[in-house]
């Protein structure tokens, strides 16, 4: 009978978070960085609001929707910002469901770092594309989440339908 390790690890080749793990932590904000410089996952560049493919998604089409100003409640949104931002979470539904053909969708926000915020100064909103079954033995068992389809796929995948947006 073959020897069996009592090491229990689990591998998963994922070489693209090697740029995260590796850089140092950036000291300002993401979403203000992408509302003002833009980037590769900068879906939609709207007059108060931005849509970013999240980096580390809880699953594929994962998206964050965010006023392009540092505000850390609703409260301080304008009427612009809290008009824009919810016909955003509208088009990124219709998007998503055209695209990738989901199931159904987590909608909401994290306010405040106890809340789970891992932005807590800049409110955003997720909106999480869900299947049935998704939530499989992978993320029991193996600690293990498993996407299918890379960021840059799926980019390109989504980004002709937000550059079609008209308010």
């Amino acid at each position: 009978m073959p020897k069996q390790s009592s090491i229990s690890h689990n591998l998963l080749w994922a070489p693209w978070r090697s740029t995260y793990i590796t850089q140092p932590p950036p000291q300002d904000c993401f979403l203000c960085d992408f509302a003002e410089r833009g980037g590769k996952l900068l879906l939609h560049k709207g007059n108060t609001c931005i849509v970013v493919m999240n980096l580390f998604p809880y699953n594929n089409g994962h998206l964050l929707i965010a006023p392009k100003k540092h505000k850390k409640d609703l409260s301080s949104l304008t009427k612009q910002e809290r008009e824009e931002l919810f016909f955003l979470l509208i088009q990124c539904e219709s998007i998503l469901k055209k695209k990738i053909s989901p199931e159904g969708f987590n909608i909401g926000a994290n306010l405040g770092k106890i809340a789970g915020a891992g932005v807590p100064g800049h409110l955003h909103f997720h909106i999480v594309p869900r299947w049935k079954g998704d939530t499989n033995f992978m993320p029991v068992l193996g600690k293990t989440k498993i996407i299918s389809q890379s960021l840059d796929q799926l980019y390109k995948v989504l980004k002709p339908e937000f550059q079609h947006l008209k308010e």
